[in-house]
């Protein structure tokens, strides 16, 4: 068990909330170029960027955010093995920072969370600097290509509020969302925000618009003991009812808080069939 798992298991041990990561599937020492990104009343130092490029022709770049204490080298791993010739995938290691529910220790973490609750205060500061360093490293993609995001735990709940962020055209504090999504994918995570989106998405037209044109997948295993699978469903219900009409959510009888080649060859499937990837290596 890591330092981190060790820490969770403690935190665990004093309070019946759940964290979002206990198990990390992958571990691999980190290289590669170095990123960072600031806000203007905090700074947030980013970690290492990873890059796999696509094998075929370049048709979409997808930015994939690991889960809590974890980095971007051991998404890339999980990735480079996929069957997706035509991605370009992107992985950001998040800053490192103190965590509440692991009582303020510090690791590798895209917002803070005491947490995972409807009724939590959530990260907006922290949210709003990951998903804009997500935003940034897609804006400078090819105009041809096909941009989207997707993640684990709480990389997928980062993932999902950038779709928010999408739809709304602005983040939390106000400054303007300029991606043009087409695809976001969450594994084992959730909806941050979740019980004020609708009203938010509803006082716009164009939010409207946007949220209805943002396909979106949700995976969820129902034995996972880290983000439990009711948080999975619900933020699935509360997507749709926001107006994003096109949620896929799909669960995976015993599944914990990891991934399987199951969960991800389905994974491969969707994002082929919504982006219109031809499979291609030309």
């Amino acid at each position: 068990m890591d330092i981190v798992s060790r820490v969770l298991f403690a935190a665990l041990s004093q309070s019946s909330t759940k964290p979002p990561d206990t198990r990390m599937s992958y571990h691999h020492q980190q290289h590669g170029t170095s990123s960072g990104s600031r806000t203007a009343t905090r700074n947030f130092e980013f970690g290492r960027t990873h890059v796999v490029r696509p094998k075929g022709k370049h048709q979409a770049t997808i930015v994939w955010l690991h889960g809590l204490g974890d980095n971007g080298s051991s998404a890339s791993q999980l990735l480079e093995s996929l069957s997706l010739p035509n991605i370009k995938w992107i992985c950001p290691t998040a800053p490192t920072r103190p965590v509440a529910l692991l009582g303020g220790f510090r690791c590798s973490a895209w917002f803070d969370v005491g947490e995972i609750s409807e009724e939590g205060t959530d990260d907006w500061e922290g949210l709003d600097a990951s998903a804009a360093h997500v935003a940034n490293l897609l804006s400078t993609e090819p105009a041809d290509v096909k941009l989207g995001i997707g993640g684990f735990s709480m990389g997928a709940a980062t993932a999902i509020y950038s779709a928010t962020c999408f739809a709304l055209g602005k983040y939390a504090n106000g400054n303007p969302y300029t991606v043009n999504l087409r695809a976001v994918v969450g594994l084992s995570g959730w909806l941050p925000g979740a019980r004020v989106l609708r009203n938010k998405i509803e006082r716009s037209n164009e939010a409207i618009r946007r949220a209805a044109s943002l396909p979106i997948l949700l995976c969820h295993g129902n034995s996972d003991d880290v983000v439990p699978y009711n948080y999975g469903e619900k933020s699935s219900r509360y997507l749709v009812l926001a107006g994003f009409r096109t949620v896929a959510f799909k669960s995976y009888e015993g599944l914990g808080h990891f991934t399987v080649p199951r969960e991800m060859n389905e994974v491969c499937s969707w994002i082929s069939a919504r982006l219109g990837l031809d499979g291609s290596r030309s």
